[in-house]
């Protein structure tokens, strides 16, 4: 069976664009109990790159209550360290709460309950584990200790900062697996509009352009990872997850059906100017699309990370601007649209692990 997975081009995530996608999934009955758990680790706007779009889930709520659906509820639990009121106050979630009269539930100050899964025994959050249906709406971030943080991660946010700290005690991986096993998340819906490249709590944040959509944890954090820069072997917690039978890793499995092309034509001012501005001598860029340069970027980004430097005398092509031409003296093409360079990554955008792999060849 095939996982499908929607990827939406946009840096705005409107009713308009996502609606007809929603409608493409099968939601609970009219009465169910739906909670909605964005990424608010750390109290920062969206714009660092560590923290779900408020925008986004402004448009899931319309979207539900459009269709009938009165019990809705956000919920979340910051990191350890930081206060989730007051996160949802500078991330903007106290005026959605206010405007759609939509609760907000601080999960470090909820009840809890124990669940027994694969001999382990994990504290759960009474309001999370007593929802009928889970939207999880991660941020798709780098992260310091797990490689990637995405949709299977984003639940670690759903238990008490005891058992937080408790995971790390016990490695990360294999709890963030479990606790998977046990909270279902029914749908996903991820923050790809501006990611982080380092680590969950921003700082070096990169413009990727996207919402991706789908019911699988498992499948969408293989993707995520392809476009950080990771294979999806890479990330211990999804291998363990997979083999819990959470969801599929394999891409061929994958369907991936994208929406609104046109914004990846689209030109954009990327948003981590001081990482790329390291970059600039390495790019020739004529008319990229944001995405396309994001994926670069993060490629860059992660080879410099394991070998110290980027490779030598590297000159990169990237952008429409080399369509219909086969300039010489690139090292590089980046995309579809430069075929006519002699060593091109091809893609429409290429994932960045796609172009990681042929700069670890070229040195």
């Amino acid at each position: 069976m095939h996982q499908r997975l929607h990827v939406v081009y946009t840096d705005n995530p409107s009713l308009e664009l996502l609606g007809p996608v929603l409608d493409q999934i099968q939601l609970p009955e009219r009465d169910a109990k739906i909670a909605l758990k964005p990424n608010l680790v750390v109290a920062k706007p969206s714009e660092s790159g560590a923290t779900t779009d408020p925008r986004l889930v402004e448009t899931v709520i319309q979207y539900l209550q459009n269709k009938g659906y009165t019990n809705i509820s956000i919920m979340e639990g910051s990191w350890v360290g930081d206060s989730t009121k007051r996160a949802f106050k500078v991330c903007g979630y106290e005026e959605i709460s206010r405007k759609y009269k939509v609760p907000l539930i601080d999960l470090k100050q909820d009840a809890r309950v124990s669940v027994e899964v694969e001999g382990t025994t994990l504290e759960v959050c009474a309001s999370l584990w007593q929802a009928d249906y889970l939207i999880n709406m991660p941020v798709l971030k780098a992260h310091c200790q797990t490689k990637v943080t995405c949709a299977l991660k984003n639940l670690k946010g759903c238990i008490p900062d005891s058992e937080k700290r408790r995971f790390h005690s016990m490695g990360l991986h294999r709890p963030i697996a479990l606790l998977n096993k046990v909270l279902k998340s029914n749908l996903v819906i991820v923050d790809g509009i501006i990611g982080d490249l380092t680590f969950e709590e921003g700082g070096t944040p990169v413009y990727m352009g996207r919402v991706i959509i789908g019911e699988d944890p498992v499948a969408i954090d293989a993707y995520a990872a392809e476009l950080l820069g990771y294979h999806p072997h890479d990330i211990h917690h999804l291998q363990i997850a997979e083999e819990l039978g959470v969801g599929t890793a394999d891409s061929a499995r994958l369907e991936i059906v994208e929406h609104n092309q046109a914004e990846k034509s689209r030109v954009e001012e990327l948003t981590a100017q001081r990482v790329v501005d390291r970059y600039a001598g390495y790019i020739d860029e004529r008319e990229a699309c944001s995405a396309c340069f994001g994926s670069l970027i993060h490629a860059l980004y992660r080879y410099e990370e394991r070998h110290g430097r980027l490779p030598r005398n590297l000159q990169i092509a990237i952008g429409q601007g080399f369509k219909e031409s086969s300039p010489s003296g690139y090292t590089l093409g980046i995309g579809k649209c430069t075929s006519g360079v002699a060593d091109a990554v091809p893609g429409c955008p290429p994932a960045a692990a796609r172009i990681l792999q042929r700069l670890e060849e070229l040195a």
